[in-house]
């Protein structure tokens, strides 16, 4: 199948790229600097863009099968980059009349497991607090996406890690999975790509998480 990623210098975005080539996929890749995706391939076709005028990504998300995001604030301070990209993204795709979109957000996003001891309900607290801003561009990305009419799913993993791929996690669509504390970003991408045509997580927020 065809797909478009975009944020793939990022961690998870290099690992949706690594992993959708591996598994046969036609990728385009959109970055603001070529130089920093270490990843090649026949398959892979690399579009330099700045992310701020739709029409010019009309062309990286024509024909495809779906679009998955990586984008996110690379520190504390969110300043509205992610709902902002993610706008114009949107745009694109519906004068593109193309309509899966698949997006990382974050666990703390979504409701807390009730299942949670005051030790996981105190760190997500805490988490919360320091990453405030990060969370209010994310709700705001999610919020967008509510109202309008992509078939977007909002992954949402915890903590994240620089570890292997397992394969290994468990999901929650419309909740976040007990005690999920830590995901690899491999494994992120891996539940990206394998929600592609899950029908129960269309326009559904999903945890994951090991």
């Amino acid at each position: 199948m065809k797909l478009t990623v975009f944020g793939a210098t990022g961690g998870t975005g290099r690992e949706l790229v690594r992993q959708a080539l591996d598994a046969g996929h036609e990728v385009t890749a959109v970055v603001r600097d070529p130089a920093r995706l270490p990843v090649s391939g026949d398959r892979l076709e690399v579009v330099r863009s700045g992310l701020d005028d739709p029409e010019e990504l009309r062309a990286a998300v024509r024909g495809r099968r779906a679009v998955l995001s990586g984008l996110g604030p690379r520190g504390r301070r969110a300043d509205g980059v992610t709902a902002r990209l993610t706008r114009t993204i949107v745009r694109a795709m519906e004068a593109e009349g193309v309509r899966r979109l698949l997006v990382v957000s974050a666990a703390p996003v979504g409701p807390a497991p009730e299942g949670d001891g005051p030790l996981d309900r105190a760190v997500r607290g805490i988490v919360s607090a320091v990453l405030r801003d990060v969370y209010a561009d994310l709700r705001e990305m999610e919020a967008d996406l509510s109202r309008g009419g992509t078939d977007f799913t909002c992954v949402r993993p915890p903590r994240l890690q620089d570890k292997p791929l397992t394969g290994r996690y468990r999901t929650v669509v419309g909740g976040s999975p007990v005690k999920g504390r830590f995901l690899a970003r491999a494994d992120v991408a891996h539940a990206m790509l394998s929600m592609i045509d899950a029908k129960e997580t269309v326009r559904q927020g999903v945890g994951v998480a090991y």
